[in-house]
Parts: C-alpha cells; sequence; structure tokens
C-alpha cells in the first residue's frame, strides 16, 4: 500500500469538503498535526518512577542486570561485528559499566534518562549499528507504553505522545481500522470515506500524470541527444565546426584563385614586378634548382593600409594556379595554452601536403611581434615560436611560399625577419598619379560614367589617397548620382564625393546671416587671389563658401603632378596662401573687424616655418644644423628658433597684402561671383579673372 503521508493533503482535503462539521474534530486534526514538536519538548511533568519505567521499556538494557529482567526488552538490534561478543551485541564494550558505577551519577543516585544523557559522552562507540524494530516488539511496547499512561491517568507532552504514537499510523492496513483507531463518529464515517476515497484517487491520478510526464521528456531528450550526434558525424560542415571549436585539430582548406592575377592589381607596378619571380617558382620550379639557386622561403609585404597587399598575395597564387592558405594572425591565439602553436602546425602541415602552393598571412605582427618576458603572459612566445620553427627549422619546407602582411614591420621579431625567413621585403606605397589614374578607371569602368570625366584631375586631387580610398571616392559618386536621380556618374558627382571625404559633407541646413556670408567670400577669395598670382603656388582647383564640416569655406589646390620634394620658394607659397584670408579681411573689413576663421591657416603657416628653421635648415641664422627636439634646446637656441619663425611669418604676410592691394579689383570680382554662385572651379575662376560673364547655373 501507498504510505499515507504522500497522500494526507489529498485525504484531508476531501474529507474536510465532504464533511466541514469534521474539521473541528479534535481526533482528526491530531492525525495530520506533527508529531515532532521540539518547542513542547518537557518532561517536567512526568514523576521519577513513570520516567525511569518509560525509560527502561523504551531505551536499550544498559547494564548486565537487564538482560535478566522479567519483562525482556523491547528493542532487537543487529550490530556489526566488534572486538567482543558483548560488544557485538550491546555496540559498547563491558568496560562502559565501571564508569556508570564510579560515577556519582549513577543509577542508585539519579534517574536512567539522566544517566545515560550525563554519561553519552564517555561512551567509546565509533561503529556503525544497524537497528530494526519488528512487528511484535513494537505491537507489544505500544501497548505497554498506553498501559503506563492510562494507570497514572497523566497526559505526557505532544513530544512524548508522538514518540509513541510515530509508527501507528503505518500499521493500519484498512479504512476501517483507520476509523475504529480513531474514534471517528458514525454520523461522519461515510463522509471520512468518500474523502479519503477521492483523495487517495487524485494522489494516485497526480502521481501517475508526474511520472508519464517525466519519461516522454527522458525520451525526447534521449532521441535529441542521439540525432545531434548523428548529425555532427553526418554533416562535413558541422563536424568542421564541431572539431574546430572542441579540440585542437582545426580544419584548414585550401582556396583557389584562378579568378585573381595581375591584371587586378593597379597602381603598385614595382612591387608586381619583384613578385613575378615567386610566380615563376611556383610554376617552373627546375629553372630554379637546376642552377642551385634558392627562393626566398618568406615574403614581406610592407605599407599603409588600403593599398593592396593582400590582393597582392590572392594574384600570386592566382598567376601560378596554386592552392592558397589564407589566415589572419589574430586566428592563432587565444586564451587556451598551445592552441596556436597547433593551429600553425596545422597549417604547415597541410600545405606541405599540397605543395606547391602559398600561405598567405595578413597581419604579421599579432602573431610575430618581438618577444618579451611577461609574468602576465607566461606562454605568449609558444605561437611565434613554432612559426620560426615552421619556417626555418630542421624539417625541409620545400614548395611552400609563405606571404606575410603587416603595416607595422618595425614591431615584427629580429628572428623572422633574418634570411631564412622572411628574407624578402616588399614594399606596397600609396600609388603616384599614374596610379591613381588606374585605379579610378579600373573603378570607374564597374559604374555608369559620363563618357566627359577625366580621371587625370580626380587623381591629381586625391594626393595621399590609398586604392580602397579611391574606390570608396568612385562609390560615394555613384550613391550621389542616384540620389540625384542621374542614369550616370558625372564629374560633379566625382567632385562632391572628394570633397565629401576630405572637408566633411555639406550643412546646407545652416543659416549663415549677409554679413558672415560676405566675410566668408572675401577671405576664400584672398586664398584664390593670392594662389592665382603667386608664381610657385599650386594651381587651384575650387574655390566655395559652402559650409562643408568644421569649416564655412574652402579653396583647394592642385599640384601639376607628385611633388617628391619641394623647394623654399614652393614652402614660401604655401605659406602666403594661407596668409591670403587674413590680409584679405584685414583690408575689406579693418582691423576691428577680423575673424576667427583664421585659426587653421595660421596653424599651417606656422607649421611650414617651422619646418623650414628645424628641418630643412632654411635659416641664413641658424644655418644647415637640424633640431630634433626644439623643446629641449637651450633657452638662447628657442629664442632664436621663435624669431626666425616669427621673421618668416611676417614676410609672409606682407607678400600677401602687397599682391591683394595691386590685385583689389579681382578680389572684389571674385568675392561678388563666389556670393551668386557659392562654387566656381578652375575654369569658372579664370573667366572670372579675365572679366568674362558666367552662365546662369
Amino acid at each position: 500500500m501507498r504510505s499515507l503521508c504522500s497522500t494526507a493533503p489529498f485525504i484531508l482535503q476531501e474529507c474536510a469538503a465532504s464533511c466541514p462539521s469534521i474539521q473541528q474534530d479534535a481526533t482528526l486534526k491530531f492525525l495530520f498535526t506533527p508529531v515532532l514538536n521540539l518547542r513542547e519538548f518537557g518532561l517536567s511533568d512526568l514523576k521519577t518512577s513513570q520516567l525511569a519505567e518509560l525509560a527502561d521499556r523504551l531505551l536499550p538494557c544498559l547494564s548486565p542486570s537487564d538482560s535478566n529482567a522479567e519483562q525482556p526488552s523491547q528493542w532487537q538490534m543487529s550490530h556489526v561485528s566488534s572486538q567482543s561478543f558483548f560488544e557485538n551485541k550491546h555496540g559498547f564494550s563491558s568496560n562502559f559499566f565501571n564508569v556508570l558505577r564510579a560515577s556519582p551519577l549513577s543509577r542508585q543516585h539519579a534517574r536512567p534518562l539522566q544517566t545515560l544523557c550525563s554519561n553519552l559522552h564517555l561512551s567509546p562507540i565509533q561503529e556503525q549499528i544497524r537497528g530494526f524494530k519488528t512487528l511484535r516488539s513494537r505491537a507489544r511496547r505500544l501497548a505497554a507504553s498506553e498501559h503506563l499512561v492510562e494507570s497514572e491517568n497523566i497526559a505526557p507532552p505532544s513530544f512524548i505522545k508522538g514518540l509513541l504514537l510515530r509508527d501507528r499510523g503505518r500499521e493500519v492496513e484498512n479504512l476501517d481500522s483507520l476509523i475504529k483507531t480513531k474514534n471517528i463518529p458514525e454520523a461522519h464515517q461515510d463522509a471520512f470515506k468518500t474523502g479519503f476515497a477521492e483523495g487517495f484517487l487524485k494522489a494516485q491520478a497526480l502521481t501517475q500524470r508526474t511520472n508519464d510526464s517525466l519519461r516522454r521528456t527522458r525520451l525526447v531528450l534521449l532521441f535529441l541527444l542521439l540525432l545531434g550526434i548523428y548529425g555532427l558525424s553526418r554533416t562535413p560542415f558541422l563536424s568542421v565546426r564541431f572539431r574546430t571549436t572542441s579540440g585542437l585539430d582545426a580544419a584548414v582548406d585550401p582556396i583557389q584563385m584562378k579568378n585573381v592575377t595581375f591584371e587586378h592589381v593597379k597602381g603598385v607596378e614595382e612591387a608586381k614586378h619583384e613578385l613575378q619571380e615567386v610566380v615563376e617558382f611556383l610554376k617552373n620550379p627546375q629553372k630554379f634548382t637546376v642552377l642551385g639557386g634558392k627562393l626566398p622561403k618568406g615574403i614581406l609585404l610592407v605599407g599603409p593600409p588600403g593599398n593592396g597587399k593582400t590582393l597582392l598575395a590572392r594574384a600570386v597564387a592566382g598567376e601560378a594556379d596554386v592552392p592558397f592558405y589564407y589566415a589572419s594572425g589574430s586566428e592563432f591565439d587565444e586564451m587556451f595554452v598551445g592552441v596556436g602553436a597547433s593551429r600553425i602546425r596545422n597549417l604547415f602541415r597541410e600545405a606541405k601536403a599540397n605543395a606547391p602552393c602559398v600561405i598567405f598571412i595578413d597581419e604579421l605582427d599579432s602573431v610575430g611581434g618581438k618577444r618579451i618576458e611577461s609574468p602576465m603572459h607566461p606562454y605568449s612566445r609558444q605561437t611565434i615560436n613554432q612559426l620560426l620553427a615552421e619556417m626555418d627549422g630542421f624539417k625541409p619546407n620545400e614548395g611552400v611560399i609563405i606571404i606575410g602582411a603587416t603595416n607595422f614591420p618595425e614591431a615584427l621579431d629580429n628572428a623572422l625577419i633574418r634570411p631564412g625567413r622572411f628574407d624578402m621585403q616588399v614594399t606596397v606605397p600609396r600609388p603616384d598619379i599614374r596610379g591613381r589614374i588606374e585605379i579610378l578607371k579600373w573603378y570607374l569602368g564597374k559604374v555608369k560614367v559620363d563618357p566627359a570625366i577625366d580621371a587625370e584631375i580626380i587623381a591629381r586631387g586625391t594626393v595621399g589617397f590609398s586604392g580602397a580610398e579611391l574606390e570608396n571616392l568612385v562609390n560615394q559618386a555613384a550613391l550621389k548620382a542616384a540620389v540625384d536621380e542621374k542614369d550616370q556618374v558625372t564629374m560633379k558627382d566625382l567632385e562632391f564625393a572628394k570633397d565629401k571625404i576630405l572637408m566633411g559633407p555639406e550643412r546646407r541646413s545652416i543659416e549663415i546671416d549677409a554679413k558672415n556670408k560676405k566675410i566668408t567670400a572675401y577671405h576664400e577669395s584672398g586664398h584664390a587671389i593670392v594662389a592665382h598670382f603667386s608664381k610657385h603656388a599650386m594651381p587651384i582647383n575650387k574655390a566655395t563658401i559652402m559650409p562643408r564640416g568644421p569649416t564655412l569655406g574652402h579653396v583647394s589646390l592642385l599640384p601639376e603632378s607628385d611633388r617628391w620634394s619641394e623647394t623654399r620658394a614652393q614652402l614660401l607659397a604655401q605659406m602666403d596662401v594661407s596668409m591670403g584670408g587674413r590680409v584679405a579681411e584685414e583690408l575689406i573689413f579693418g582691423t576691428e573687424q577680423i575673424t576667427t576663421g583664421a585659426s587653421s591657416d595660421f596653424d599651417n603657416a606656422t607649421k611650414i616655418a617651422k619646418l623650414m628653421v628645424t628641418k630643412f635648415g632654411m635659416s641664413d641664422k641658424l644655418g644647415v644644423m637640424t633640431y630634433s627636439d626644439p623643446e629641449r634646446a637651450s633657452p638662447d637656441t628657442q629664442s632664436a628658433i621663435e624669431q626666425e619663425v616669427r621673421i618668416l611669418l611676417r614676410d609672409s604676410y606682407e607678400r600677401a597684402k602687397h599682391i591683394l592691394k595691386t590685385r583689389a579689383k579681382e578680389h572684389k570680382t571674385l568675392a561678388e561671383a563666389l556670393l551668386q554662385y557659392e562654387t566656381l572651379d578652375a575654369k569658372e575662376i579664370q573667366m572670372v579673372l579675365e572679366g568674362k560673364r558666367l552662365e546662369l547655373k
């Protein structure tokens, strides 16, 4: 039978619902009250003789004389084997009785329960004891205890009552015995039986539903687990991901670069020429090995970002038609010790199995940086050590070309760039004007463009642009043409994209009053007039008073060709052009109306003057000596430097003032044209200065 403890809540609920009057029945209420209440643990109500007799009946016999008592103990116990038969039977040695007899709290002077509690800490019992109570002995004990309580006519505390009646519920074998034992009134017996049955059935149904739900859940989870294991073992993609994330043996697959050749690489002709011999080696290695020569094992591509280092490496593999293994330097190191070195070994093992091939490691400084002793990362050198061993160790590495790319070659470890490893360094610089023209034509060929577009003009105005920045310029122009609902990209779209990249987006929402707009027009026209009438200044490309970024206007100058070096006259002309804005404000509006708009112009002019004095040796007073750190020089030297810089700036200001005074008419004409049209290109500026009339836009 199911224990009443599990069904008691349902039985109590149903009994109370069936007969409300029995809710007040003391007997039924006592049936479901806890049998152990420590707060009512009091034995003072019992007399000494009663307590002694109760202890003799409930507790095991502790003295040898008790074994010959008329009424044997109700406790039947099984003991683990001990040192002696006596200890095996009773759980403690016979020496314990000597302690009890010698104690002043012996049974002749104190109660048995007090004696046991006082001397319990002296008991040497340390062995495991298994006790069991038989039904016969339990019934006899309960009968004796009830007789003791009735004979003395006392009400023991609830703790003793619970101790005596603790197992009574477990002895009930049927409902009639329970009703008879608890003295349920006849008027309430039917209701009690009905509630008991309904509660028992509800408990059975709930248990059955719970078991069924747990069984179904276990079956579903087991099915999903088996399905997942089967999928990981059968699906290639999942199996590769599982290998990659659960172990060190990550899958390495080569890439074929048949569609990428040197024709796709523009603006870096020297780098392509140096890599051509690598392609020849991969195509025909016997051509080099016959003469006994060896091709460099590693090629290091160095240059600013966005200039085509990755594209060059892909083109080498595409030209030679060999497998291409790509890896980023940051992919090797993780938080687990040995992961980076293991991945290096896997990469080179796969590459050697498919030689000849190309391994390209991008951002090489992430994995090949200088080795240092760091208590925070004691294992950080394992990865680079493994890379050094794979590139030039005892094991041959024939037919595998390693190409690395980095923006910071000075951060690489010296052992990595020595001969035998990365012993061939190829510089990939920013493209010159010819390279920029090629790159622009390449990307313009991918969009719909106006045939009148002149890529050379855009290339002249994009000095210092990388290939990636030129691609972005063409893309921005295409987006502008799409916004304006044009069917092709025009020159104005390209100019707009260039100005947006250089100076920021237009701020058409800003409201500038007429006075500030007039000051801006004369300021920018002052720059343009000085640039136009200075012999060594760069040609003007555009003048505008449209606010862009942090500026209210701008005059752009384009060199006719790339300048690899600049003369003293060219540097002075740049300073004069920078001074033109402030000089124009002073001549037109007076010294009291000059503005703060010339701060960036003064910064540029001062920078040029300091370089001329401290770096370029263009000062008559200080001579050709350079000053790497002028701030640490002596006070006299610093004073001399400042004086020379001040002289250069003052002379430049006077030259700009002289030009604007002599060309006051052209200055006024150009300023009025800017107020009318806001933006003028080089041809329109030339027409205004020649006195020709511009067509309205």
